[in-house]
């Protein structure tokens, strides 16, 4: 009765917030082959219980980069973006349908399991950026994936959420400036400047980088935005610097710039937690429950 009633309040509000039959279809150019193809049933049962529970989410990670760019590469598991509030719904859903959750990082991610196969469930950026807001939804677009009517993120907030992932073993400049080349004419640019403002020196080295790398195509960015940004960085090299040591590298990495937080008395942009008493013998266990 319980699960019935979640039910019904969940589908009133999806279809009045979020309905999918209303946002703009698209044509996927390509799509990712998944590493281990024992995980395409994984694959199509997740998504038909996504679809399922009515509770508003978005496709995004390397399906989306290859629905706008044409590319094709392997994936081991689907990125599932939703809004924070959604993101406990969706977690206790499966669960009740009897996939196995894991919280991972309660300030952004949590992780639905069946066996070896996973997907994750994303609400904001690991270093507490880009809050996946109502804004992300009514920007989407449509497209069918196993037969349902499915929400992809959009281009803008697609490379937004790409923007920081620059780890020693993971970067993903290379999809944004493939998003540049494939799909500059969808992206937003003003919203993208708006989600990148108090990063807007992020923004300026993609988009330099995209410059660098595709000298024929520099006119896929806008002249207004490129004056926009070297005229900031004019006014900043006219102001003295900053009075305290500040080291931004750990919302790329938190892990490759820790000596400069612990050792070299740089001021972090914000703390890491150890692993909660009894996480590890759980897991040496067999997982979390």
């Amino acid at each position: 009765m319980n699960a019935e009633a979640n039910a019904a309040q969940n589908l009133p509000r999806e279809k009045a917030t979020h309905p999918v039959d209303t946002m703009p279809g698209m044509e996927v150019k390509a799509a990712p082959t998944l590493a281990d193809a024992d995980s395409e049933a994984f694959v199509a049962e997740a998504v038909e219980d996504l679809a399922n529970c009515h509770i508003p989410f978005l496709l995004a990670g390397t399906f989306a980069i290859s629905a706008y760019t044409g590319i094709t590469r392997q994936t081991k598991d689907l990125d599932i973006f939703c809004k924070a509030g959604d993101y406990a719904r969706i977690l206790a859903h499966f669960k009740e349908k009897g996939y196995h959750i894991e919280v991972e990082d309660d300030r952004w991610l949590g992780k639905v399991k069946k066996g070896r196969h996973f997907f994750d469930v994303i609400f904001a950026a690991s270093n507490g950026t880009m809050p996946i807001s109502d804004a992300w939804f009514e920007n989407a677009r449509q497209i069918e994936m196993n037969g349902h009517k499915v929400r992809i993120i959009a281009p803008t907030e697609l490379i937004w959420s790409k923007c920081f992932v620059q780890l020693r073993h993971r970067y993903d400049g290379g999809d944004i400036v493939h998003m540049i080349l494939r799909a500059h004419d969808q992206i937003d640019w003003e919203r993208l400047l708006s989600h990148m403002e108090v990063h807007w020196e992020v923004l300026l080295i993609h988009l330099l980088n995209f410059r660098w790398i595709y000298p024929t195509e520099r006119d896929k960015v806008p002249d207004w935005l490129l004056d926009e940004l070297l005229d900031r960085l004019k006014a900043q090299r006219e102001l003295p610097l900053p009075q305290m040591k500040i080291c931004r590298g750990r919302m790329f990495s938190r892990v490759d710039f820790e000596i400069d937080v612990k050792e070299w008395g740089f001021a972090d942009v914000g703390g890491e937690g150890d692993l909660r008493d009894g996480v590890e013998e759980e897991m040496a266990q067999g997982g979390l429950a």
